[in-house]
């Protein structure tokens, strides 16, 4: 038993290091989703609630904004800034599966539970004891589930999806959400108890067309290694109201870094919709979508020397779904 006590614990000192080493790499790396989005995606007075949140580990955290405004990098920073660094930081979107499956992520299942449980499975509540459980789009949750997850917080108690022991998880929550909860809260669509238990302490995220003057250091910080914006690109991204925020920034700057192929991204590679303020407007440079895809495929495939696999990832899209496009290609 002390030799296998032993070995089990230089198996856990071995994954955390590991896990520190990924992360440490990816912030050398410039990863946006890692830290190179910079202090610059939170205002000063969100800056202190974040440190506020990353302190008091011990208390649910409800992050709340639009979509694409950095609610999951925000949960992933407040846990890296905590106590509970060293241990799991596990990820589930509430509105990405359906209420038995997101049951048996969260809290896993017997075998038996349902049609396709053919052996047990740990839950994430499980896998991330002592870290951080980051539970998205909690507004979607269903009323069965809600109850639930209300008394993983407030007594660290569940059972597995068809089980009948009690487990106990210390893992914190972090929950973030585009809804507007009050609102789910009257129409009887989110449990009040939940709701007031989860705004404890709640970070409200602005739409980055709020915070016009966070846009230069984000750019800088989300734009591929090696490209470079213009002064007028710079301006047009100024002047766009951004309704994706942070997520459509980083998505339009990769997808402008690879149609201006190596040199300075100018407004025509950003692609966004400009102000017109006359009826008439000639269309001889408008370019059809499909003209656009196959353009963005070539260059892609260019910048990677032809392997597909990089070039789907610079794209955002699937290996299997840029094999389909290039098969439609003349």
């Amino acid at each position: 038993l002390e030799a296998l006590d032993g070995a089990v614990r230089r198996a856990m000192e071995t994954v955390r290091l590991r896990r520190e080493v990924a992360l440490l790499r990816a912030r050398e790396r410039g990863d946006p989703d890692a830290g190179a989005m910079t202090a610059s995606a939170l205002q000063p007075s969100f800056e202190k609630l974040v440190e506020l949140a990353a302190r008091n580990d011990d208390a649910p955290v409800l992050i709340l904004g639009e979509t694409g405004t950095g609610k999951g990098w925000v949960a992933r920073r407040i846990h890296d800034e905590s106590r509970r660094a060293g241990q799991p930081f596990v990820e589930v979107n509430g509105a990405s599966l359906s209420s038995t499956f997101l049951e048996s992520e969260l809290f896993g299942h017997e075998k038996g539970a349902f049609t396709d449980a053919k052996q047990a499975k740990r839950g994430l509540l499980e896998v991330a004891n002592g870290g951080s459980v980051f539970l998205d789009e909690v507004g979607e949750l269903t009323m069965d589930v809600q109850p639930k997850l209300l008394k993983v917080i407030e007594e660290q108690r569940y059972r597995r999806l068809g089980g009948t022991t009690e487990l106990r998880s210390n893992a914190r929550v972090i929950c973030a959400t585009h809804r507007h909860l009050p609102d789910a809260v009257a129409g009887g669509r989110f449990r009040a108890d939940l709701y007031y238990r989860l705004q404890v302490l709640t970070i409200t995220l602005p739409p980055l067309r709020l915070r016009r003057e966070a846009i230069p250091a984000l750019a800088a910080g989300l734009l591929p290694r090696g490209a470079t914006l213009s002064s007028a690109a710079g301006e047009a991204l100024m002047s766009y109201d951004w309704p994706g925020n942070i997520r459509e920034l980083k998505n339009t700057l990769w997808r402008a870094a690879i149609l201006a192929e190596g040199v300075a991204i100018q407004p025509n590679h950003l692609g966004l919709p400009s102000k017109v303020n006359s009826s008439a407007q000639s269309d001889d440079t408008i370019m059809t979508l499909e003209a656009a895809e196959h353009r963005a495929i070539a260059a892609a495939l260019k910048a990677t020397h032809g392997n597909r696999s990089a070039a789907a990832t610079m794209l955002g899209i699937s290996r299997s779904t840029l094999y389909q496009k290039l098969k439609l290609l003349p």
